[in-house]
């Protein structure tokens, strides 16, 4: 008897992303250094400039294409690569706002880089306008979402669904040490102006002991607190970074990388 198998997923301007793709690199927690080996997929993003027609026409667009190794649904495992490329105004959008995954593409080492262009490069020269207060904000908030979902709470309402780390270790330690790792390097991005991939040794350590089932749920829930009241009176002080974004310098680099890339 045949078994029927859901499709793998992919979606979005695949032809436009792959051929017009200027930046890719590894994303996830290979990127931060927090991968363990045998239980982690494999994440990676890009950014790709949208055709003429897309950005000026009324041709069918899509702001980002996405490919996963698994069917839509089903949680990605050890092995498996989820793979998303951004048309470059919505990444430049998303890291604008500050958000935290999107920020990871600035300071890839070169060891992470898959896909890097010359206009790719440029858009790596860009980091210090996106390392920002408001940046900072997003990482307590993405980090108070991790802790809701932690705590059963959200919009989810529910625990995590990793029954297999909270049957072994009492909780779900990849939330927690994310939750955890979120708040440091928003300690960092806004005292430094940087991000360190993978992270500091300093901030890696703590992260992996949750991660690994090393202490108890108390004790992760403590470190996750604790770096969040710091970040937060970070944040209401002076920092060293800019509040937001200097959107007329990040405006005349797009104008000019999409009139470049497609020769005008």
């Amino acid at each position: 008897m045949s078994t029927k198998t859901s499709p793998n997923v992919s979606h979005g301007d695949r032809d436009v992303a792959l051929a017009n793709e200027i930046l890719r690199v590894t994303v996830g927690s290979g990127a931060h250094g927090m991968a363990i080996e045998g239980h982690d997929d494999n994440d990676e993003m890009g950014v790709y400039v949208q055709h003429p027609a897309q950005l000026l026409g009324l041709s069918p667009t899509a702001s980002h294409y996405v490919s996963r190794t698994q069917p839509e649904g089903s949680r990605s495992g050890p092995g498996d690569t989820d793979l998303v490329i951004y048309a470059l105004r919505k990444f430049i959008r998303l890291a604008a706002a500050g958000n935290p995954t999107i920020l990871i593409p600035f300071w890839s080492p070169s060891s992470d880089l898959l896909v890097s262009t010359p206009l790719g490069d440029e858009l790596r020269s860009l980091r210090s306008q996106f390392a920002t207060r408001q940046a900072g904000r997003r990482f307590l908030g993405y980090l108070d979402g991790q802790r809701d979902r932690l705590l059963g709470r959200g919009r989810q309402s529910r625990v995590p669904n990793r029954p297999e780390l909270v049957a072994a270790h009492g909780y779900d330690t990849k939330y927690a040490s994310h939750a955890l790792r979120l708040g440091l390097q928003g300690i960092e991005l806004i005292t430094t102006g940087q991000l360190s991939l993978p992270l500091r040794s300093e901030d890696l350590e703590p992260c992996m002991e949750i991660k690994r089932g090393q202490v108890g749920y108390d004790e992760a829930l403590r470190r996750i607190d604790d770096v969040r009241s710091r970040l937060a009176e970070l944040l209401d002080g002076q920092v060293a970074v800019r509040d937001e974004p200097d959107m007329d310098v990040v405006n005349n680099w797009m104008v000019h990388a999409h009139r470049r890339h497609w020769d005008w």
